[in-house]
C-alpha cells in the first residue's frame, strides 16, 4: 500500500534521526536491513540513527534511497512566524 507523500521541516540533527526511524519503522525494515541497503552494519545504523549529526552526505543520500524519501534544499520561508526553530 503506497504512502501519501509528506514533506518534514528539518531544522535540528535529532529531528532527521526520528524521520529516519519512523519512516524505517514504517516500511517494517530493520536496521540489518537498511544497512544492508546502505552498506553500513546494523551497529552503525542503530548508532547513526541515535546520533544524526554524524551522518555524513554520502550516507543521508543512501538511506534516503533506502527509504524512499527525497532530500530537498531551499530558501527558507522568512514569512513563517518567529516563533519557530532558527538554523
Amino acid at each position: 500500500m503506497p504512502f501519501a507523500p509528506t514533506a518534514h521541516l528539518l531544522v535540528t540533527a535529532p529531528q532527521l534521526g526520528q524521520l529516519l526511524v519512523s519512516t524505517r519503522k514504517r516500511h517494517k525494515l530493520t536496521q540489518a536491513a537498511v544497512g544492508s541497503r546502505v552498506g553500513l552494519s546494523q551497529n552503525r545504523i542503530s548508532h547513526l540513527e541515535k546520533h544524526p549529526d554524524e551522518i555524513s552526505i554520502r550516507q543521508l543520500l543512501s538511506w534516503c534511497s533506502a527509504l524512499e524519501l527525497e532530500l530537498r534544499l531551499g530558501v527558507k520561508d522568512t514569512s513563517a512566524d518567529s516563533s519557530s526553530a532558527e538554523w
